[in-house]
């Protein structure tokens, strides 16, 4: 167990975090991730709050469904990224990271619930059969799907969303009633994972995480999260300093870097391309489906992919090159 964004978390449990990240991969894991927060935003006005405020834009999608989007400042850093699920007409359950829940609250409003719910994370190619165990309805929610339901009595709300690349949902239950899930859970054949598996497998997808690929100074342009900008809507929070940077370019992006070592390369180690200094590494870890050193990066724009790199990590220099995540093809993908 850990400190982690104010929460005591599990960081691995008896068989260790490779163990638990090749069982995503290859059969199913449940994360506890309650640490995420939950606010929720009722009413009549609660849907034209978020549209303008977020980057995404919910007319791309609708009730039952679910969201990937950002809250920006207005320097165009990504304050937080998001999943909203929208639950039903008027009830939207936005989905902040684990220590920017106050800030969430005072950007859209709403009410932070987060005390009142578990969050449990169900992943990797054999969730949704294993599932079918335990409920058949849960099983059957679809990707970036959101549905309320029933388990072991007790009404939940599930999403099709998850954070390892792997097809999965998340499932919010009731506090009170949340170890008696988990237990069922569990009991489908499902392996209990910690938070070191769940950042190496987000880290293999290519997954940001706040704080080091998102944060302030961060915009989702030098992320390559574009996609995640509603260009077309007429305004969100950030979105003048985010229209300059797109006219006058990055001045950094975000690549992979597949090394040649098994060593792994951290956070805050400077990348090398013919000698000269050329971005900073800000994710890195081992990858245990491919038995080496995988990073994330903000490299200066212009590098190919394939072109060869070093990482700088405490004087030693690992071999690489450039490539575009995800590093691991998933059965998601």
């Amino acid at each position: 167990m850990v400190p982690f964004g104010g929460w005591e978390m599990p960081l691995a449990y008896a068989s260790g975090t490779v163990a638990e990240h090749l069982a995503c991969r290859r059969e199913a894991v449940v994360f506890d991730v309650s640490h995420l927060g939950t606010v929720r935003v009722e009413g009549p006005a609660a849907k034209e709050s978020l549209q303008r405020t977020l980057t995404n834009d919910l007319d791309k999608i609708a009730p039952g469904r679910a969201q990937y989007t950002h809250l920006l400042g207005e320097d165009a850093s990504v304050l937080d990224d998001i999943i909203v699920w929208w639950v039903s007409d008027e009830r939207f359950d936005v989905m902040p990271n684990a220590s920017n829940t106050d800030n969430v609250v005072a950007a859209i409003g709403g009410v932070d619930v987060t005390a009142s719910r578990a969050v449990f994370a169900v992943q990797g190619p054999r969730a949704k059969e294993l599932l079918a165990n335990y409920s058949p309805a849960l099983a059957a929610v679809g990707r970036f799907r959101v549905i309320e339901l029933e388990l072991d009595g007790v009404t939940c709300v599930a999403a099709g969303t998850g954070y390892t690349g792997e097809p999965g949902l998340e499932v919010a239950v009731p506090v009170e009633h949340a170890a008696r899930v988990w237990e069922s859970i569990v009991a489908a054949g499902i392996t209990p994972a910690g938070l070191g598996a769940r950042d190496t497998l987000r880290l293999e997808a290519g997954l940001p995480l706040h704080g080091h690929e998102l944060g302030d100074g961060i915009t989702p342009l030098q992320a390559s999260l574009n996609w995640v900008v509603a260009w077309n809507k007429p305004a969100f929070r950030g979105k003048d300093a985010l229209v300059a940077e797109r006219e006058a370019g990055v001045a950094r992006e975000l690549r992979g870097i597949l090394c040649d070592s098994r060593r792994p390369p951290r956070d805050g180690c400077d990348v090398l391309f013919d000698g000269r200094r050329v971005g900073v590494v800000s994710s890195g870890n081992f990858s245990p489906v491919l038995e080496c050193g995988i990073a994330l990066a903000f490299l200066e724009p212009g590098l190919d992919v394939g072109a060869a790199v070093s990482i700088d990590v405490r004087g030693t220099m690992i071999d690489g090159r450039v490539v575009q995540p995800p590093f691991v093809t998933t059965s998601r993908a």
